[in-house]
């Protein structure tokens, strides 16, 4: 179960800018990335909006071609029917033209949205926790939206382009103090939303990150209300088998797309040996990324953090990668 208070990430701030320009009479084109090469600087799946009197919502390019993409959708020079697949070429002229460090490439979706309505239902659905699949029939222009539980974040097909939308990812760090603040600095800054629970009232953080929701839950608890969703990961961190088995049990067997835990090569043997023992199955236990992280020969508590980040956008990443 997902708490029905979820930031909805970006993709949903890019959508509510376009219902609000539909809903006062505007025109509007969703532009999704489709492929890049090169030097472009926003990965594929990623979401813009222009309206045709005013507005710009999200990016694609971190800014580097939005303002030739805009002057030809308002100046009525995209081919059309929509949706089209743009390709945007940056040679080393234009590249240093733009301030760009090289030349790049970027395959670009552009559809033109005609009603909010749509939206509406769309940003509903986001807003109770749901994954959705939005997928666009690239020969009649057809929208349809699809329940999506395991599905890639953006499929490219000959015939449609899918990209699943939901609630923002999410990162639920089980045991409090000095590492886990590091980990939830990071992954606020990479978008996750951070969860941090931890019910030993000794290890309470005097001054608790802004942003960060805590939690006093039961481990086990925190991962069934909190992370047992695809777009979760999971880091057990609290230096205390009780804590951070009672979390494991539940998450390896649950649908977060990351499971990692903190430790020495012989403490992580020892864990999945406990594992086994009690129940778990190879293949949840082969799930266990422990010691979490890349190995990148860390050893203080930020660079251990930046190890365990790296790992989860590692996960993340290849998660994108499956359907392209």
């Amino acid at each position: 179960m997902v708490d029905s208070a979820n930031l909805q990430g970006a993709d949903a701030e890019v959508l509510a800018a376009a219902r609000t320009w539909l809903a006062n009479g505007q025109r509007v084109a969703l532009v999704t990335v489709l492929h890049t090469w090169g030097s472009s600087p926003r990965p594929p799946g990623s979401l813009a909006a222009i309206g045709s009197d005013d507005g710009l919502a999200g990016s694609v390019s971190g800014g580097c071609v939005e303002e030739a993409l805009i002057d030809r959708y308002r100046g009525d020079r995209l081919a059309r029917p929509f949706p089209t697949r743009v390709d945007f070429g940056v040679d080393r002229e234009e590249a240093a033209r733009l301030g760009l460090p090289c030349g790049g490439r970027m395959e670009l979706l552009v559809e033109e949205l005609d009603a909010p309505q749509p939206l509406d239902v769309l940003l509903d659905e986001m807003a109770a926790g749901r994954l959705v699949a939005r997928r666009v029939c690239l020969r009649t222009g057809e929208v349809s939206l699809h329940p999506s539980r395991d599905e890639p974040e953006l499929a490219i097909r000959a015939d449609s382009v899918t990209k699943v939308l939901g609630p923002a990812w999410h990162l639920l760090l089980i045991g409090d103090g000095q590492l886990a603040r590091y980990v939830a600095q990071l992954g606020r800054m990479l978008g996750y939303r951070v969860s941090i629970c931890d019910p030993r009232a000794l290890f309470a953080d005097p001054h608790p990150l802004d942003d960060v929701r805590y939690t006093s839950m039961m481990p086990d608890e925190a991962v069934r209300d909190l992370a047992d969703h695809p777009r979760s990961a999971v880091v057990t961190l609290a230096h205390d088998p009780k804590q951070d088995d009672m979390a494991l049990i539940e998450a390896l067997a649950s649908h977060a797309f990351y499971v990692g835990a903190l430790g020495s090569m012989r403490t992580s043997r020892a864990r999945r040996d406990r594992l086994a023992r009690i129940g778990l199955t190879s293949a949840q236990i082969d799930r266990l990324d422990a010691p979490a992280g890349l190995p990148i020969g860390s050893k203080r508590p930020a660079e251990i953090a930046l190890s365990i980040v790296a790992g989860i956008t590692a996960a993340r990443n290849r998660i994108g990668e499956a359907g392209r």
